[in-house]
């Protein structure tokens, strides 16, 4: 599987992550069998949160780790604060141990804050994000659904002080373009932000790649099933992006879900396609979205 670098960890990273929303302990076989079958395609990287069915998922990762042992094969992303009151150093150095109990591991890899509280000063926030790098408990950390501005002042303040500053950035990112907030406080990666993300030279891990299945085969107008995925995504634009999706994966003999991946991982930033697959069936359509390569004419195409 195709991977970037990240240099704060010294290793590469797949570029396409799974994601545990749904793993939970009372289902550790399907989680075994989810993971099982995305390291044998070569992947490596695993997106979880402590909110994620209230500490389950970490558990039955920690769970999976332990007995097949292969902790150091994994690179684990977590996350804390997804209500933007939990932004604040007590709760984040508080927060990081119990994530560390769950998983049953020493350190994090990569540990993301859920969301941002612009009313924090960043710098503390960044001067104890380091306090944990220092003490090994975390190897880098990043924010999702954090502004490109305050990113930027992130950096800014790490580089003033001689410290490390946010390596990655997860906001939401794919073909369909959100009519609101999949959730409060989420952000979606507009082409400015993109821009900046390319310039920085900081990679994007963009959750919800595959857009809630608003590319899968029963999706268009008259399907309104989802209502999640009505609320979020059903416009006329998006009708047309699944349009456009589903003529060229014809075209190219691919699967239409594969093409809006692809579209993620064909961006002028540096991406990471983090995506939920159900089944190892739907993991592997996630799969062969990776290795396609799209030319500009068709990135066009897709999202006119």
């Amino acid at each position: 599987m195709k991977s970037i670098f990240i240099p704060e960890l010294g290793r590469n990273v797949a570029r396409l992550g799974i994601g545990s929303l749904k793993f939970n302990t009372d289902f550790a076989r399907e989680t075994a069998s989810l993971l099982d079958a995305y390291q044998a395609a070569g992947g490596n990287l695993i997106d979880t949160a402590e909110i994620y069915g209230r500490g389950k998922s970490e558990q039955a990762i920690g769970q999976y780790l332990r007995l097949r042992g292969t902790r150091t094969d994994w690179i684990i992303l977590t996350k804390a604060c997804v209500d933007i009151d939990l932004v604040r150093p007590d709760y984040i150095r508080g927060a990081v141990p119990r994530s560390l109990e769950r998983l049953q591991t020493d350190t994090i890899d990569l540990f993301v804050l859920h969301r941002d509280d612009p009313s924090v000063p960043v710098g503390e926030i960044v001067d104890v994000l380091n306090e944990l790098v220092r003490h090994g408990l975390i190897r880098a950390f990043g924010g999702s659904n954090w502004t490109t501005a305050r990113l930027g002042e992130a950096k800014h303040y790490a580089n003033k002080n001689a410290l490390v500053g946010p390596c990655l950035s997860s906001p939401h990112l794919g073909l369909a373009t959100p009519n609101e907030p999949t959730w409060a406080g989420c952000t979606y990666a507009s082409a400015v932000d993109l821009d900046w993300y390319a310039e920085q030279g900081m990679p994007v891990f963009g959750w919800s790649a595959q857009c809630r299945g608003f590319f899968s085969a029963e999706s268009g107008p008259t399907n309104t099933a989802n209502t999640e995925q009505v609320r979020v995504y059903h416009s006329q634009k998006n009708f047309e992006k699944l349009a456009r999706a589903r003529e060229l994966a014809l075209k190219r003999g691919v699967d239409p879900v594969q093409i809006a991946l692809a579209w993620v991982l064909n961006q002028r930033a540096t991406t990471v396609a983090l995506v939920g697959p159900n089944s190892v069936k739907e993991l592997h359509v996630a799969v062969g979205g990776v290795d396609i390569t799209l030319n500009s004419e068709e990135m066009a195409f897709l999202d006119p």
